[in-house]
């Protein structure tokens, strides 16, 4: 079992030269470990060999994203399946994982950013809830709790957040509350307790 995941770069013609680098390089730490390839400019996709890491990334990714402005966004789905014989390419490879992220990814509504979708009949509701719960939380980042976010996302504490930051522990537990962490936390623990019971 793999994730693929299938993304694009919302408003990224609005970044000047110097914000899209970053978050370019942004992008590259994200994924670091995992194999990244870059389409049409501003799509990519990634190949998660953990289904267990990939809804954390896309929210990282996301959070990244955000944090250069509330306009800015990164509209993704999550195939969770098999992939088949060694992937090389992501261009040319081919299988379930593939398949089921590329058609979700398609069938995204405008005003939708996130979809998880599996091959598993049992966990595909849930997967559908925690996706439409994860992008109406962070569809209402602000860049400010959207920086927060993206460093906790990345395992910092908060004091180790407020250092990168270099702004007080005080101002991260504020943003941090009101981009409504301890939420995050939850759907990505249930998240991770779905992807186990599909292993087993």
């Amino acid at each position: 079992m793999n994730a693929i995941i299938t993304a694009d770069i919302v408003n990224s013609t609005q970044m000047d030269a110097r914000e899209a680098k970053r978050f370019r390089a942004g992008l590259d730490a994200t994924f670091t470990g995992h194999k990244l390839e870059f389409f049409r400019g501003d799509s990519f996709q990634v190949l998660i060999k953990d289904p267990r890491f990939a809804l954390r990334l896309v929210l990282r990714a996301r959070s990244l994203a955000r944090s250069a402005g509330t306009n800015f966004d990164v509209r993704c789905s999550i195939g969770i399946g098999s992939t088949e014989g060694t992937v090389r390419s992501l261009a040319t490879a081919s299988g379930e994982a593939f398949l089921l992220s590329g058609h979700a990814f398609d069938a995204l509504e405008d005003n939708r950013r996130l979809a998880i979708v599996s091959g598993s009949e049992a966990s595909k509701t849930a997967l559908r809830i925690l996706a439409a719960y994860a992008d109406h939380l962070f569809r209402a980042l602000t860049a400010k709790q959207a920086s927060v976010v993206y460093e906790l996302l990345s395992g910092k504490t908060q004091t180790e957040t407020a250092a990168q930051l270099k702004i007080t522990q005080a101002t991260i537990s504020s943003h941090a509350q009101s981009a409504a962490w301890g939420e995050i936390e939850y759907l990505l623990s249930e998240y991770d307790a779905l992807c186990a019971s599909a292993k087993s």
